[in-house]
């Protein structure tokens, strides 16, 4: 289980990183920021496309040996990223490292259950959450460190000698599993039939649009907006990743007392207030971090707590921001984020209230059917 959280760290760098490090990939490859930024969106679609139709195609495969193909794709995206030249070939590998990370991911979190005693794989798939997390923490910020030191590179030359070394303690330590019988993808696209699970999937896609454009473009956003370089920029970094862990614990906490359908207004509504008051305050360094590390925690209080609403549902856009950058001022990302936020909002009152609605309209029926057999 550690050495699956270790990877699943390093994995989660590989994805992460860019982040911090945007400004500086767009001055390597002599292109412009918000063409950088379709890194990040072809990652995104490489992982969103790739990831199902590799599972289905593999789901009979042992879990151990898709660990193993999904980190030797990872360590392919790696040497492809340090060895071919130009921004299309630095595109292409981002591709396989967002195919191969994505299938990482999965299987980890199924090898990470499969693993565990009864009654703790909760805990079990969190240790696999932890390793992704910290990767913000720490990954994001010393990834940046090291940029501005020496090369954006060499962080890519530590993810594959780490990559490489998962590979082998992988192939030693985690036992065989056997795959499991596929599931017709009519079957799983059957599900979005559920107005309750389309509504859910709707709020988490728009709530994550906001959270991408923010969070890819928040290295220039801060040296721009609070006019801070280097070592700053990495401390932020470092503490929007603590609040990421804050966050992660807090979506648990709030939904145990005060119920996900309340944890998950709550997280939003101060998604968008911290959001939509960054431009006001956009003068005062302390005031803009301040609203950023709450906008973070609340974001990511909304992740585990919408897990777990999908998971009683049904126990079974990332080219916004560089039209933004290009043609306005960067303090937009956070009103785009905020008006995201926003319909989310307006999205998830009035689900609540439909399901009210014909709870009631349901009990009426279910009134009259029995004075009816009264009678």
């Amino acid at each position: 289980m550690y050495i699956l959280t270790l990877i699943s760290f390093f994995v989660g760098t590989s994805q992460n990183v860019i982040s911090g490090i945007l400004d500086k990939i767009a001055v390597s490859v002599d292109v412009s920021l918000s063409a950088a930024r379709q890194l990040t969106t072809v990652f995104a679609l490489a992982t969103a496309i790739g990831t199902p139709i590799f599972m289905v195609a593999t789901a009979k495969i042992d879990r151990r040996k898709q660990l193993l193909i999904a980190l030797a794709i990872v360590l392919l995206g790696v040497i492809s990223t340090l060895s071919l030249p130009g921004f299309g070939f630095l595109m292409f590998s981002r591709a396989i490292l967002g195919v191969g990370t994505g299938v990482f991911v999965v299987t980890a979190y199924a090898v990470a259950a499969k693993l565990a005693a009864p009654g703790r794989r909760g805990g079990a798939m969190s240790n696999i959450s932890l390793g992704f997390s910290s990767s913000l923490v720490l990954g994001v910020p010393v990834g940046r460190v090291i940029a501005s030191a020496y090369d954006w590179k060499v962080i890519f030359w530590g993810i594959g000698f780490f990559t490489l070394l998962g590979i082998f303690a992988v192939a030693r330590a985690i036992p065989s599993m056997e795959g499991e019988t596929p599931i017709p993808l009519g079957k799983q696209l059957a599900l979005l039939k559920n107005p309750k699970v389309s509504i859910a999937l709707g709020m988490t896609l728009f709530v994550f649009i906001g959270y991408s454009v923010v969070n890819t473009y928040i290295t220039p956003f801060l040296t721009s907006v609070i006019s801070i370089s280097g070592g700053k920029v990495s401390a932020v970094l470092f503490a929007l990743g603590i609040a990421s862990l804050v966050g992660s614990k807090t979506g648990g906490f709030l939904t145990d007392r005060l119920g996900t359908t309340r944890t998950l207004i709550v997280s939003m509504a101060v998604q968008f207030c911290s959001l939509a008051l960054v431009s006001i305050v956009s003068g005062s360094a302390v005031g803009v971090i301040t609203l950023l590390v709450l906008w973070s925690i609340s974001v990511w209080t909304f992740g585990p707590t919408q897990n777990f609403n999908l998971l009683s549902i049904a126990p079974e856009a990332s080219g916004i921001g560089e039209i933004v950058v290009d043609g306005s001022s960067i303090l937009a990302i956070c009103w785009i984020g905020a008006a995201v936020v926003a319909v989310v909002i307006f999205i998830n009152v009035a689900s609540f209230g439909l399901t009210r609605r014909y709870q009631v309209n349901g009990d009426n029926a279910a009134n009259r059917n029995k004075i009816y057999l009264e009678e």
